[in-house]
Order: C-alpha cells, then structure tokens, then sequence
C-alpha cells in the first residue's frame, strides 16, 4: 500500500513538474507582457505619449500635459526639471545656460526611486526618506563615461565617497548603471529632475535577466 501511495505521489509531482514546464513562457511571450504592462501603465497614469521629432524642437516635455517623449529603444522619459533652478537643491543655477552639461568622468550623484512596473512594487531608492529605507540619506553615485561614440555608467565605492555606494541601485543589482538613465543625460543638465520608463533592454541586470519594465523617478541628477 506504502509502494502504491508513493508511486501515485511521483506520478503527480512528475505531472506537475511537466505542466510547470508547458506553462513556462518564451521570451516573446515575456517581451508582450513586459509591452502590455508598459502600455498599462502609461493608461493608468495618463501620460501622453510625445515624438521624438516633436521632442527635439526645444527638447520640453509638457509637464502640466503629463508628456513623456517615446524613444526607438522603448524609453519613455519626462523632463520635469532640465537643470537645477530650485534653491532647495543641492544645486542651482540662475538659468540652462549657467548649469554645466554632464561630461566624461563626472561623478555624478542621483536621487531617485524605482518602481517595477509589473508588481507596482517600489523596489529601490535613494531618496531621502524614501518608503524603502528610512535610514538611507545618502544618493547613488556613477562615474559617467562618454568616449565619443558610445557612454557608460558605473556606481562607484570611492575613498571619501563609501556612502554613496550599496545602498541602492549599486548594492540592490550590479555596478552598471541602467542605459535609460544614460540617455537622458544628453538632454539635460546639473541638478536636472527626470521621470523615466525603462525596458528590460536598457535597464539593469535584474531587468533584463526577468524582462521587468521599470519606472524612475530621478529627483536630481548632480555632479559631485
């Protein structure tokens, strides 16, 4: 009887093993989920979705009109802030032309807060206060590295600099910095606020490795 309980026991494990595998998705199966989560969240959200031609005629999104400019690569990205003009911050700058522009080798500190799109979860942060971790004061920080033709970005734990690094996006996945982030340091400048929805394809490892879409709210972008 024992023989038979346990025979009938591996047949249904083996048959929910079989039906786990059948259930399993494909990447295109992950990538139309990861769009249609995307396409719900810009419906819930009420963004309005702006082109890169239209985008590129004085590179504003419209705030009070909620856009965000849809990039080739599937980045969304809202400019709320195109340079620090806000004394409450830790940068600030009578006008665009006065803020530095972001170049090769700044370190450059960010305060933001990321969103998997998927769950709704809020899944990282750096913002002071912020719902995740309340004792982290502290912002992330990348050398930013643009040689011509292609950037990259790369959280760092420098001498003097330890606190900036592992507490959240550096610590949570790996030291790349996501490539939705990258892009939009070519439209903006110090002390710049940005809200961004990054693909799988350009976000980090996480993201990819998962097909996770996820949402950033990018308080400031500074150099240090």
């Amino acid at each position: 009887m024992k023989k038979i309980a346990f025979l009938l026991l591996a047949i249904i494990t083996v048959g929910g093993f079989f039906h786990s595998c059948d259930n399993s998705k494909t990447y295109a199966e992950m990538l139309e989920d990861e769009r249609k989560a995307v396409n719900d969240f810009i419906k819930k959200n009420g963004i309005t979705v702006i082109s890169v031609e239209e985008f590129e005629k004085d590179t504003i999104t419209d705030v009070s009109k909620n856009e965000y400019v849809s990039f080739s690569n599937g980045v969304y990205m809202q400019i709320v802030k195109r340079y620090g003009n806000d004394p409450s911050e830790d940068t600030y700058y009578e006008s665009f032309q006065d803020a530095p522009e972001f170049e090769n080798n700044n370190l450059i500190l960010a305060r933001f807060t990321e969103v998997d799109i998927i769950s709704n979860d809020t899944t990282s942060a750096s913002n002071v206060s912020n719902p995740i971790q309340l004792l982290n004061i502290y912002p992330d920080g990348f050398r930013y590295t643009d040689n011509g033709y292609s950037v990259y970005g790369q959280f760092v734990s420098e001498p003097g600099l330890a606190l900036y690094y592992g507490f959240g996006m550096g610590g949570a996945y790996d030291t790349n910095v996501p490539a939705g982030w990258l892009m939009a340091l070519q439209y903006i400048r110090d002390g710049a606020h940005v809200k961004l929805i990054v693909p799988s394809k350009n976000g980090h490892s996480i993201a990819q490795n998962y097909v996770y879409p996820y949402f950033y709210d990018i308080r400031e972008f500074y150099i240090y």
